[in-house]
């Protein structure tokens, strides 16, 4: 681990041991497990006593009332100032992603990520930004995306600012796309996403993509 590389704390949230036991070996050395729960009421228990950087929280678990991680996200609601959830889940449903997403989560990945994936993916939740699957990514915008940016435009001069393309590739950095993803979301060159990314930055008189996401996600349109 670099020496200037920042260190985050991580709970690990997943009712089946093995799984946990692969996310210890497979997390980069930066990102210090403090503690691991497999059900909602361990889960609730372990996090506010821990107050980690970063939950990792499957979105099926049993406890509770049957409501999972979206449950636990609501017995966490005061910690999310604070810290960070990444739903981490073998389902891809457009029902899971916006539950979990609608009671805090910072972002919902696939089992099938590899550990470097899943190890930028918290580092970058922590950081402040956003962060889906790529498929994923379609549902959130479906669900809180359209409709929110139409009534937005219409009284907020700054995204008014916004050509089309830049508003596109706006969203896509802030729901934690790189640069080379825009791109080959968008069909455009990575040079040309970074001309749009700067522009952008200067419309909105933001410094970097963190800050980027930050306002996106304030206004309720990433």
């Amino acid at each position: 681990m670099s020496s200037e590389q920042q260190s985050f704390t991580v709970v690990l949230v997943d009712d089946h041991g093995i799984f946990r036991s692969g996310l210890r070996a497979d997390l980069g050395e930066d990102l210090q497990i403090v503690g691991e729960a497999g059900s909602v009421e361990q889960a609730i228990e372990v996090i506010e006593s821990k107050r980690p950087d970063v939950v990792l929280l499957d979105v099926h678990l049993p406890g509770g009332r049957g409501g999972g991680g979206a449950e636990v996200l609501r017995g966490c609601a005061h910690l999310l100032g604070t810290t960070k959830f990444l739903a981490l889940s073998v389902s891809d449903s457009a029902q899971d992603v916006v539950t979990v997403i609608r009671a805090g989560a910072r972002g919902y990945v696939t089992k099938s990520i590899s550990g470097p994936e899943i190890s930028d993916a918290v580092r970058r939740v922590a950081g402040g930004d956003a962060v889906f699957s790529p498929r994923l990514a379609g549902f959130v915008l479906d669900a809180f995306g359209g409709a929110k940016v139409h009534e937005a435009t219409g009284i907020d001069e700054e995204l008014d600012s916004l050509s089309d393309r830049e508003l596109q590739v706006m969203r896509l950095i802030a729901r934690g796309y790189s640069y080379k993803e825009v791109a080959k979301e968008l069909f455009i060159s990575v040079k040309t996403v970074e001309s749009h990314v700067s522009n952008v930055l200067r419309k909105l008189q933001l410094s970097n993509r963190h800050e980027l996401t930050r306002w996106a996600v304030d206004r309720k349109i990433f």
